[in-house]
């Protein structure tokens, strides 16, 4: 056999644990097994040379003489084993050829789970999707809502099962009650079992013999049924949640899916959200704005009173702290930021004309010459 380092040929490192060297030589084992490659004889030589390897890497002395010595100080060393044919790698590693790293490959555990088949004779049920729209004011508060699921509900009459009575079923004939179909093969280095779940009853082992009258057969009607779910705060579109078992109902007594709630949000008339932060618009007077004074706003969480700087600008912002959405899963919310507009009549009384024709004349009310950064500043107010 030529002599590879043992490291490369499992593709490990040196500093790799016992567990990563046995998945190593498990997948190369699978890979280049004799059943897989008949008549192959560089495959043979693979499994040979992996299992060598393994050998020694898989025994603490061993590896250790192989990282100081190299391959002279293992195989001179008492107990190496060569492995000149393919019996000799089976006879080595008989418990890993179990179910010990091969499992399934042979049959490993297939009565096993024909059993836990039998168990039920129906299939999973579905997952069921449904939507929840929710407002603003639902989703800072966090609210408790009833949900109504239009699915597929266990049949009251057979309580699921399927079946009219108690001797709804009949055993397989196919598989004669076992849920299971063996098939013997051999080879080489011995005889191998391949085990399937029977066709016929589906792996249950029983047959349909007597359907019920109500579901025909399925264990299952369609119908309606509420849940009431949580909604904690903060929750945004697209966020969902899951409630295990109310969801479609498995086939035959099969065991439920889940319902996945998820959150739609609503559009708000006036509040715009980024993120948690609140986006509020308020237009105030001209006289408010220039003199200064007070309003009263609505935020998510109840009303605020604000103040109105005298001299107010449109675009103007005030930020209201964790007056916002609160935050999910976490504590603190976001900040409900106000953006001023001034209100600016458009049918205005002749005395009104008059007293505003007098104010243009006051130093006060003439806008400022231009100066420099007067557009970049414009600009920040309203983008």
């Amino acid at each position: 056999m030529t002599q590879r380092d043992y490291y490369e040929i499992l593709s490990v490192s040196k500093t790799s644990s016992p567990e990563e060297v046995k998945v190593a030589y498990r997948r190369l084992a699978m890979q280049y097994h004799p059943d897989r490659n008949q008549g192959d004889a560089s495959a043979e030589d693979k499994f040979k040379e992996a299992a060598e390897a393994y050998e020694v890497l898989s025994d603490t002395d061993k590896r250790a003489r192989y990282d100081r010595f190299g391959h002279q100080g293992v195989k001179s060393a008492p107990g190496f084993q060569e492995f000149n044919n393919i019996n000799d790698v089976f006879s080595a590693f008989g418990d890993i050829f179990g179910n010990t790293i091969f499992g399934d490959m042979f049959g490993g555990g297939g009565r096993q789970q024909g059993q836990r088949r039998r168990q039920s004779h129906g299939s999973q049920g579905a997952d069921l999707k449904v939507r929840l729209p929710l407002t603003l004011e639902d989703i800072a508060a966090g609210v408790e809502k009833t949900v109504k699921l239009r699915h597929w509900k266990p049949c009251s009459t057979c309580n699921g099962k399927g079946a009219k009575g108690a001797g709804g079923y009949a055993s397989c004939t196919v598989c004669d009650g076992t849920g299971e179909l063996r098939q013997m093969s051999r080879s080489v280095f011995g005889q191998f079992v391949n085990i399937s779940a029977c066709a016929t009853c589906g792996g249950t082992g029983e047959i349909l013999k007597n359907p019920c009258d109500t579901c025909e057969g399925e264990g299952r009607v369609e119908g309606e049924s509420t849940v009431k779910v949580t909604i904690p705060a903060g929750v945004r579109t697209g966020n969902y949640l899951t409630v295990t078992g109310k969801g479609q109902a498995g086939r035959r007594g099969g065991p439920a899916g889940d319902a996945i709630v998820v959150i739609e949000e609503l559009e708000h008339e006036f509040f715009e959200r980024d993120e948690d932060d609140i986006y509020d618009s308020l237009v105030v007077d001209f006289p408010t704005a220039a003199l200064g004074g007070e309003y009263e706003v609505t935020t998510l969480l109840g009303t605020s009173t604000v103040k109105v700087d005298a001299g107010t600008q449109p675009g103007t912002e005030i930020r209201l702290k964790g007056k916002g959405v609160p935050h999910l899963n976490a504590r603190g919310a976001g900040d409900h930021i106000i953006r001023f507009t001034v209100y600016v009549p458009t049918s205005l009384t002749g005395k009104e004309k008059t007293s505003l024709k007098e104010l243009t004349k006051s130093e006060n009310f003439q806008p400022r010459e231009r100066e420099k950064g007067f557009f970049d500043r414009v600009k920040e107010v309203f983008s």
